[in-house]
């Protein structure tokens, strides 16, 4: 393994929490990469960019310590299921490490960003909450609430006071230690409910501490991803039967809204993709990026197949999820 050398070329990790399921995220991270890559190119031709992918859960693959930038996924089960083994103590001496380099380098050095399952995993690493079995499964487009500190913060500043993610979850953080968060200088960005409570009590976004920032929601979710899901029989039926046939076909139309998924697919990841790798760009002397710009496009924003096509799609990749 070499040196941590991000001068010379851009490693990104793929921290894949999916214990060996098949999925729609690590394709839909892999789409995010490879616009990543094209931006870099076009403003460093000569820097070389790589992409590492590890799976912790069912292969115990350490994260790699030679990264810059990683992308820890969302996975099934329980955040507590890992209790007792290797990965779970190889996953929070990364998380040290990535927090260890930034304050090595004046908040300049690696940076994560953990999505769903990682997040729970990260939420309980840092005791910055509980993590708790919710009642009934959330699952959906759904809108997230900005806190006032979110809105400041480069991750979440670009949505205003709300914005619509894709959810498939047990779990939830609950309870904020603000002593705790306090303590590693993080800051609580997003909440379930605008007032914490009407809507449900997760605490849906941290920045955890210096160069660990997460999420409990998919924003890496694109069209493909959401229909694949959403056109499946089991779903469909089990989601009308949770929110009704009205919000059903509400989410439908959704996909269609450049202002709702789309918009979270388009800016943030790219943005915390952007903003970290500028922050290296001030180290390294490369030339930065500009903030990433929506296009409908890159969000697979074609019509949705014929109900029987997607019905047999939908089929053929039965257990996948995003």
């Amino acid at each position: 393994m070499r040196a941590h050398m991000p001068s010379g070329v851009l490693r990104v990790g793929v921290v894949d929490m999916n214990a060996g399921h098949q999925n729609q995220a690590i394709r839909c991270i892999g789409v995010l990469f490879d616009q990543l890559v094209a931006r870099v190119k076009a403003q460093n031709p000569g820097l070389p960019v790589e992409r590492v992918h590890v799976s912790p859960r069912d292969k115990a693959e350490r994260p790699p310590k030679d990264c810059d930038l990683y992308i820890c996924s969302g996975g099934p089960g329980s955040p507590y299921d890992g209790d007792g083994q290797a990965w779970v103590d190889d996953f929070s001496e990364f998380l040290d490490d990535v927090v260890d380099d930034n304050a090595a380098h004046g908040g300049r050095g690696k940076a994560s960003l953990s999505v769903c399952y990682s997040y729970e995993m990260a939420v309980r690493h840092f005791a910055v909450a509980e993590v708790a079995p919710r009642a009934s499964r959330k699952f959906g487009v759904m809108p997230i609430y900005t806190t006032e500190e979110g809105q400041r913060h480069s991750l979440l500043a670009p949505f205003g006071d709300r914005l619509f993610a894709f959810e498939h979850r047990n779990w939830e953080a609950i309870g904020l230690d603000e002593s705790a968060l306090g303590r590693h200088g993080g800051k609580l960005l997003a909440r379930e409910s605008r007032d914490g409570v009407s809507k449900g009590q997760a605490l849906m976004a941290f920045d955890f501490a210096p160069g660990v920032e997460g999420v409990q929601f998919h924003p890496e979710a694109d069209r493909p991803g959401v229909m694949a899901w959403v056109a499946r029989p089991d779903q469909a039926e089990a989601f009308k039967l949770a929110y009704g046939i009205t919000t059903y076909e509400r989410m439908l139309k959704t996909l269609d809204n450049p202002q709702r998924l789309a918009r979270t697919f388009a800016l943030l990841i790219p943005g915390w993709m952007a903003r970290r790798f500028n922050l290296l760009a001030e180290r390294f002397g490369w030339n930065p990026l500009p903030p990433p710009v929506q296009d409908m496009a890159t969000f697979g924003s074609i019509p949705p197949p014929a109900p029987a096509l997607a019905m047999e799609q939908a089929q053929a990749r039965a257990g996948e999820g995003t």
